[in-house]
C-alpha cells in the first residue's frame, strides 16, 4: 500500500514522507535518521551541518531573482511518538511505518504514523530538492528529541543559523496559523516500599483496561478522552477492601494520553468470586459514563498465578489516594484568547513493581506562573501520601506577537488564495518556537501545517486533500517572502 501512498499528490512530498517513514526514528534514538538526513543534504550537494546537539541544517542558496529576499527558516522535528495497539505486533526499532490510505485519510496499520512532524520534514525535503520552487535562500532546520524533551531545541545554539522569518511546520489545523504555545514541565513522583510475601491460599487475577482514545496530551487534553491510569485507580479503589496489589503498568509516554493500564492483584480464595462481581459493577458503571466518547473501552479480569510479592495496606491506600487527589486535565482556560487551554496536566505513566513506585506527568501551561502553580500542587498532592518530587525538561511558552510582520504576510496570502480568513491562534501544545527564540530573539516566526487527526496515538492520520492544500499555501508563501531591509 506505500506505493499507492507514493502516488498521492503532491507526490514529491508523499514520496519524501515514504522514504522518510522507512528510517525507525523515535525520539531519543534519532541516529539512523540523522544519517538519513546528511545523506540527504548531501546527495544534492547542499552545505549540510550537524551540530553538537545533533540537529541537522541544511543550507540552500535563493533561485534566481530571489537573491535579495529575507532569509528563511524552515524547522521540523526529526523524531515521531512510538504507541501502538496492545495487539499489533511491530517493533519501531526495526521496523518502518506500515502506511495504508483510508478514504480520504493516509493513516498507519496499528501505530502511530509519524505525521506529527514527519509531513512537515517531507515538505522541507522537496523544497530543498526542487528545481523549479522559486525561494529565498533557505536554512532547513530539523531539531531532535521534540516529543520527549525538547532537547534539540533547547542545544541549538546562536551562530547556526541566519534567517529572519523561521516557519514552524508542525501544527495540525490547515485552517489555522499559529503565533504562540504552552511550555511544559515533567513532573515525576517515586517511592519505594518493603514488599510483603504471599501466605496462605490466593487468587490473583489480571485486570485491563484498553480501547480508549488517548491523544496528543495537550491538543486533545481538553476533549474529555478517558485516562486510563484515572479509570485503573477509581477501579481499584472502588475494591480496595479486598485486594493487594502487585504490580501496575499505565500509559507509555509522557506526551500522549494513556489509552491502557494492567493491574495484578491478589485477592483471598474466598473472596474471588466477590471481587469479579465488585470489578464487574464498577466497570460497567464507569463503561455507561465515557459511552459517548469512548465506545471502544474495554475491561477484562483474567485469573493468573499468583505472584510471590505484594504491597502493603498502607502503601497501597497512600497509592491510591495519590491518583485519586493528582489534578488530571484542564486546569484553568485562558482569558486573553478565547477556547485555550491555559493550563492543565496529564497523569502519563504509573509503573509499581519490585518495591518502587514512579508516577510520570507533564504538566503545560503558555503562562509560567500557572506551569509553576500546577506543578507545586502536584508536589504537595504526592508528598503528603509521602512521595520523592522531582522536576525536569522546563521548557518556556512561546509568547504570541499579533504585530508578526510574516503574519500580516500570509494572513493575505491565505484569504487570497482561499477566499476565507485563516484562524490566528495559540495552541497548548509545545512547539520548538519559544525555545529556539531564547538564542534567536529576532527571528519572526510563525506555524503552520496540514490537518492531521489523533496525534501521539495508533489513531493517528493525515488528510489527503489538507496536505495538497498546506503544500500550495507553503510555496505561495516562499514566492512572496518580503524583501531584505
Amino acid at each position: 500500500m506505500n506505493e499507492d501512498i507514493r502516488n498521492l499528490e503532491p507526490k514529491a512530498v508523499w514520496n519524501n514522507f515514504s522514504d522518510l517513514n522507512a528510517v525507525p526514528r523515535g525520539s531519543k534514538k534519532e541516529e539512523r535518521v540523522i544519517a538519513f538526513m546528511v545523506a540527504f543534504g548531501k546527495k544534492l550537494g547542499l552545505e549540510t551541518i550537524v551540530d553538537p546537539i545533533q540537529n541537522v541544517i541544511i543550507k540552500k542558496p535563493a533561485t534566481s531573482g530571489m537573491e535579495n529576499r529575507k532569509t528563511i527558516v524552515l524547522q521540523s522535528h526529526l523524531d515521531m511518538v512510538h504507541q501502538k495497539n496492545s495487539d499489533t505486533i511491530f517493533d519501531f526499532d526495526k521496523e518502518g511505518i506500515k502506511m495504508i490510505i483510508d478514504g480520504d485519510w493516509v493513516k498507519a496499520d496499528g501505530t502511530t504514523l509519524g505525521a506529527d512532524n514527519g509531513l512537515g520534514v517531507a515538505a522541507i525535503m522537496s523544497v530543498l530538492e526542487s528545481n523549479d520552487i522559486p525561494h529565498p535562500a533557505i536554512e532547513a532546520l530539523f531539531t531532535i528529541d521534540e516529543e520527549t524533551g525538547m532537547t534539540g531545541a533547547m542545544g541549538l545554539q546562536g551562530g547556526y543559523l541566519d534567517g529572519e522569518i523561521l516557519l514552524n511546520l508542525d501544527t495540525e489545523e490547515d485552517d489555522e496559523i499559529d503565533i504562540g504555545c504552552a511550555g511544559g514541565i515533567d513532573v515525576t513522583a517515586t517511592k519505594t516500599y518493603e514488599e510483603e510475601n504471599l501466605s496462605g491460599n490466593c487468587k490473583a487475577f489480571k485486570i485491563s483496561v484498553k480501547g480508549l482514545k488517548g491523544g496528543h496530551s495537550g491538543m486533545d487534553i481538553h476533549r474529555g478522552f478517558g485516562n486510563a491510569n484515572k479509570i485503573m485507580n477509581r477501579i481499584l479503589m472502588a475494591v480496595e477492601n479486598l485486594i493487594q496489589i502487585s504490580e501496575i503498568k499505565g500509559g507509555s509516554l509522557r506526551n500522549a494520553i494513556p489509552r491502557e493500564s494492567f493491574a495484578t492483584v491478589i485477592t483471598s480464595t474466598e473472596n474471588a468470586s466477590k471481587l469479579i462481581e465488585k470489578l464487574q459493577e464498577i466497570s460497567t458503571t464507569i463503561s455507561s459514563e465515557f459511552s459517548e466518547i469512548e465506545s471502544n473501552l474495554e475491561f477484562s479480569f483474567d485469573p493468573i498465578d499468583c505472584p510471590s510479592k505484594k504491597m502493603s495496606k498502607e502503601t497501597q491506600s497512600q497509592l491510591f489516594a495519590s491518583i485519586k487527589n493528582a489534578h488530571n486535565g484542564v486546569y484553568k482556560m485562558s482569558e486573553e484568547m478565547e477556547g485555550l487551554v491555559e493550563a492543565s496536566n496529564n497523569i502519563a505513566k504509573i509503573n509499581v513493581k519490585n518495591g518502587t513506585i514512579q508516577v510520570d506527568c507533564l504538566t503545560r501551561s503558555s503562562v509560567d506562573a500557572t506551569k509553576t502553580e500546577v506543578a507545586n500542587l502536584l508536589k504537595s498532592t504526592f508528598e503528603k501520601e509521602g512521595f520523592k518530587v522531582e522536576f525536569s525538561g522546563s521548557y518556556p511558552g512561546w509568547q504570541p506577537n499579533a504585530n508578526s510582520p510574516i503574519l500580516g504576510v500570509m494572513e493575505n496570502l491565505y484569504e487570497s488564495i482561499f477566499d476565507k480568513k485563516p484562524d490566528v491562534v495559540a495552541c497548548h501544545a509545545g512547539l520548538e518556537c519559544g525555545i529556539l527564540g531564547t538564542n534567536y530573539p529576532d527571528m519572526d516566526m510563525i506555524s503552520f501545517g496540514p490537518t492531521i487527526k489523533g496525534a501521539h496515538s495508533p489513531d493517528e492520520r493525515a488528510n489527503i486533500k489538507s496536505a495538497q492544500k498546506f503544500w500550495k499555501y507553503l510555496l505561495e508563501i516562499l514566492k512572496n517572502i518580503p524583501a531584505k531591509a
